[in-house]
């Protein structure tokens, strides 16, 4: 079996869990017999490559102009695209005004002018101002892609809203089915205020796929009743961990006090002001305890401003964005993880966690809560059982120890191989489905 999977972040360069779930995941893949073309953005060269082959669509070059009837037919193709920019997808800013009255001009005749360029569009792969930008363009180099490989896979993988216009237009260039992977929705990040543009491209990908993958069924129920999506198309694979070919040594803490950790961005989805509220209540009852937020975003400031008018920025401790072993060494330094998510789809922190030996308290409101049993599960909202959880695991050492120890060996069963397994089950069935 062979994938064309389009992503957009990759270790050791990422900005939250999708990246560590697709890395997880082509490995898994790998041992499971699948090979893996897997095409980002942009890619920095220093990404694990032993179990997939990395295609950086930064430096694929797409040609436009009558050069073959291939060409027309991939703009023909793309002609789905719109986004809210006076910016046609394939034409950088500094060349659209010197285009722009061509094109108007000349209509379809454009196509049948001997004139050729060649252009190659440097992605940021990033999630800036000109994301929409970059998601259409993206599709543009997919069906470039998808046109150069024909013959080469069996089967198109698009993970998240950034990456399913490239699905999309990867399947009607090559004609290959279409499973798109959903690891969040609008409404997780947004709740009722939604982008309403994010929301349209989540359903376009996923009507236009021949299978959709859930993270959880917390998710598939989001799919099928907020998108429209048949249940019968929409499966759940849940995310897994792993484990460190070599786990490091544990660092000096250099403080006697229990470490509570939040890690992920600092916004709205992942409840860091219920993290402040609870810690405000248990410093009440336990002074010595450090508070850590690790992590970024744009409730930053709101969240600093509430620490200090409570009085507890003393306990307090912002860490900012970390990666890779950073974040390994702090699960390492820390005696409790908490995870108070307002909607997560499933969230692969609380696994790392447990993977260092370390007890975890998670709201119930994710979907990592349906395949864990050794969590202390609290409502998101609910401060006060937040902080009695914290409270309990930081005072009775033999409630944190059971906790840790039982945890690790669930998180042990919980492998990517096991879900890629799952993961090929579709590919499969997408693939006979078309050849039936």
């Amino acid at each position: 079996m062979r994938v064309l999977m389009f992503g957009w972040e990759f270790p050791p360069h990422i900005a939250g869990g999708l990246g560590t779930a697709c890395y997880g995941m082509t490995r898994g893949l790998a041992r499971n017999g699948v090979e893996v073309t897997f095409v980002m953005p942009r890619a920095y060269g220093d990404e694990d490559r032993r179990f997939v082959r990395v295609i950086n669509a930064s430096d694929v070059e797409t040609v436009f102009g009558n050069v073959s009837s291939d060409a027309a037919d991939i703009i023909e193709k793309m002609s789905f695209i719109h986004i809210d920019s006076n910016l046609v997808p394939y034409i950088s800013p500094e060349d659209y005004e010197s285009y722009h009255d061509e094109f108007v001009k000349s209509g379809e005749k454009r196509w049948e002018t001997t004139d050729v360029w060649s252009q190659r569009y440097t992605f940021s792969g990033k999630y800036g101002a000109n994301l929409m930008e970059e998601v259409a363009r993206y599709a543009i180099v997919a069906a470039e892609v998808a046109k150069e490989l024909e013959g080469q896979f069996d089967v198109i993988h698009a993970h998240d809203w950034l990456t399913y216009f490239a699905g999309i237009a990867a399947k009607r260039v090559s004609g290959k089915p279409l499973v798109v992977h959903m690891h969040a929705t609008e409404f997780d990040r947004s709740g009722e205020n939604i982008n309403t543009q994010t929301y349209a491209i989540e359903r376009a990908g996923m009507m236009a796929a021949d299978k959709v993958i859930a993270v959880s069924n917390l998710t598939r129920n989001i799919v099928i009743e907020r998108y429209g999506i048949p249940a019968d198309k929409v499966v759940t694979v849940h995310n897994a961990v792993r484990f460190a070919e070599n786990e490091s040594e544990v660092p000096e803490r250099g403080v006697t006090d229990k470490v509570v950790t939040f890690l992920g961005r600092i916004t709205y989805q992942k409840g860091p002001d219920y993290f402040v509220e609870a810690a405000a209540k248990v410093l009440k009852r336990v002074p010595n305890v450090r508070f850590v937020m690790a992590g970024s975003g744009d409730m930053m400031n709101h969240v600093i401003r509430r620490v200090a008018r409570l009085g507890i920025a003393d306990r307090f401790h912002f860490t900012g964005f970390l990666r890779g072993e950073d974040v390994h060494r702090m699960f390492q330094l820390s005696d409790v993880y908490v995870m108070p998510s307002v909607s997560e789809p499933f969230g692969i922190s609380p696994l790392e966690a447990m993977r260092s030996n370390v007890p975890v308290i998670i709201s119930k409101q994710s979907g990592v809560a349906e395949v864990l049993d050794y969590a202390v599960k609290v409502d998101y909202w609910d401060v006060d059982a937040m902080a009695d959880a914290i409270y309990g695991l930081i005072t009775y050492p033999a409630l944190s120890r059971m906790f840790a120890k039982k945890g690790l060996e669930e998180v042990t069963n919980l492998k990517w191989n096991n879900a890629a397994a799952k993961i090929k089950a579709v590919y499969e069935e997408v693939v006979s489905a078309q050849n039936r």
